[in-house]
């Protein structure tokens, strides 16, 4: 593949910036506040930050509704703020990644003021509008993936939008140019202050059918997920494969992520690499597994920790020759790891060890997200009614219709929500764990007291410990960072192990785990004489892995 780009060596790290550290003791995380962890996230080995957005919004979405994407919201700071931000960063060699939300803009945004305003507005055709059907009912029966219908009525104008996600969300109208262009002048905006990159949000929605019509309902709502009528649809890339030449190929240096929903591994080649539209993409393939089609989380069926094995090889299989995977377990719009991919009753912070092992020797770009390096959990809070996040409420809902018991229902709450991960970041014991000197605005998750920053600095063993160890193995062995992947004993019902090789074959590495509770044996004739280089367990190597144990090993050349 050649010489490796800088973004293809780095460690990324997420920030949710309401959750991350509040300056001002207004129980909002701010850039401030961001800015005076920049040595923290330096010492962990971090080369690259995701923001989750940081622009005004009426927060229907968490700030995924935007109603300017060329400011700042106050809550977060000024855009000198911004920029002191991004050449602080820099100083510490760190680049700053803006999140780009280009499905749909916020319906508060003065594009779509301005859209709804009139039928003969010229901002009409930015978004998509269509009339009743004759009955007075919405054009299609399509449901929001955030639950209710994807239509929603303007009383003033008397025809219905489209919002892929919530009412507040309207879709923007990707086929008329005007559209495109004024999106491509925000990412020159944001790329000239010397941004490092974007992560694009949602963007596999973006294409709209040629005709709009029904769907076979899948569920007692009588409507059909709207992802089956706008989700990845033909004609997708070509939006897409303009947008990088008008803009992502003339900045050499930054990257590209995007949120791909529905694109699977034979589909890569049209998406990253050479010749694909991004850099790098986020699978969700691992993060779904047991959901069916409409993704209730109600109706999520059992699955193994060993079903990662799968796409993970899929992934890189797809990507050998041309292609950069991006690796991770965790973001804002999903639960915490250690409880999203072990048992209940799992030791959490096994758990978490076992997951920065992968994550950090598979090859591709790591993630982090904020808090995952200390092994957060979820939180568990008794009623709907604690829970900010949107697509919990619609979800909560939606099993309510399906007619579970109040009690039943929050049971996929507990497991799935999007505050799981936002609750605030803990960096101490102390008072607010030293998120805020004011009221969080969303609770702490209530093991604060032992899971923190502070706390886990002094613990040799930690969690967020064992995450600097493998980072700056990661980085001592170009086996790990260059490397090939090659899948091992693929047979086995519980063991996953892989190599990763150097192309000259001077350094090879393997790693093997063991994906159950229960104890297992292997045969890896290779590892004979190998050094162990890490392990959650610590260097108490046995003959047997223990439960969910995972091991590095440097073969011996």
């Amino acid at each position: 593949m050649g010489v490796l780009k800088w973004w293809q060596k780095t460690i990324v790290y997420q920030i949710y910036p309401k959750s991350f550290c509040d300056s001002n003791g207004d129980g909002i995380g701010d850039i401030p506040g961001i800015i005076s962890k920049l040595d923290y996230l330096e010492g962990l080995g971090v080369g690259a930050i995701w923001l989750c957005p940081m622009y005004p919004s009426p927060l229907v979405d968490g700030g995924y509704d935007i109603s300017d994407y060329c400011a700042i919201a106050s809550e977060y700071g000024t855009m000198a703020d911004m920029e002191k931000l991004i050449s602080e960063a820099g100083r510490r060699n760190i680049k700053i990644v803006m999140d780009l939300v280009f499905n749909h803009t916020s319906d508060k945004h003065p594009w779509f003021e301005a859209s709804r305003s009139s039928k003969d507005n010229d901002k009409r055709d930015w978004y998509i509008w269509r009339d009743a059907k004759a009955d007075g009912s919405a054009p299609t029966n399509w449901r929001g993936l955030f639950g209710g219908p994807a239509w929603t009525l303007d009383e003033k104008t008397g025809q219905y939008y489209l919002h892929t996600f919530t009412a507040g969300q309207p879709d923007l109208n990707w086929e008329n140019p005007k559209v495109r262009r004024a999106l491509y002048d925000v990412c020159r905006f944001w790329l000239d202050k010397g941004i490092g990159g974007f992560r694009i949000d949602a963007i596999v929605y973006i294409k709209k059918p040629d005709v709009f019509e029904d769907l076979p309902a899948d569920g007692p709502d009588g409507l059909a997920s709207v992802a089956k009528a706008d989700g990845c649809r033909e004609g997708i890339l070509d939006f897409l494969y303009e947008w990088k030449c008008e803009v992502f190929a003339k900045y050499p240096d930054i990257f590209t992520v995007a949120e791909t929903d529905g694109v699977t591994a034979k589909d890569f080649h049209k998406w990253i690499g050479a010749n694909g539209a991004f850099d790098m993409l986020f699978d969700f393939s691992h993060m779904i597994l047991g959901f069916d089609g409409d993704f209730s989380w109600h109706k999520r069926q059992p699955w193994k920790l060993i079903d990662i094995r799968t796409p993970f090889t899929a992934n890189q299989e797809v990507t050998k020759e041309d292609g950069w995977v991006a690796n991770y377990f965790e973001n804002h719009d999903h639960p915490r790891c250690v409880n999203h991919f072990f048992p209940k009753g799992t030791d959490t912070e096994l758990a978490a060890k076992f997951i920065a092992t992968i994550l950090l020797t598979l090859r591709g770009t790591p993630f982090i997200y904020e808090g995952q390096e200390l092994g957060m959990t979820n939180v568990k809070w008794p009623s709907i009614k604690m829970y900010k996040d949107v697509s919990s409420i619609g979800q909560y809902e939606l099993a309510l219709k399906d007619g579970l018991s109040p009690k039943e229902a929050m049971k996929g709450i507990w497991e799935n929500s999007r505050d799981n991960a936002r609750s605030p970041m803990t960096w101490n014991n102390g008072s607010h764990a030293g998120f805020t000197t004011g009221r969080p605005w969303l609770p702490l998750n209530d093991e604060y007291g032992s899971i923190n920053v502070e706390s886990e600095l002094q613990n040799e063993n930690s969690v967020l410990n064992y995450y600097k160890k493998l980072i700056k193995l990661r980085g001592e062995h170009k086996a790990l960072s260059e490397g090939s992947y090659e899948e091992l004993l693929s047979y086995s019902p519980g063991i996953y192990a892989y190599a990763r090789t150097t192309e000259d074959k001077s350094e090879r590495i393997i790693v093997i785990a063991n994906t159950t509770a229960k104890i297992r044996g292997y045969k890896v004739p290779e590892l004979k004489g190998a050094q162990l280089l890490i392990s959650n367990y610590g260097n108490r190597e046995k003959t047997l892995l223990r439960s969910y144990e995972i091991r590095v090993y440097k073969v011996k050349q």
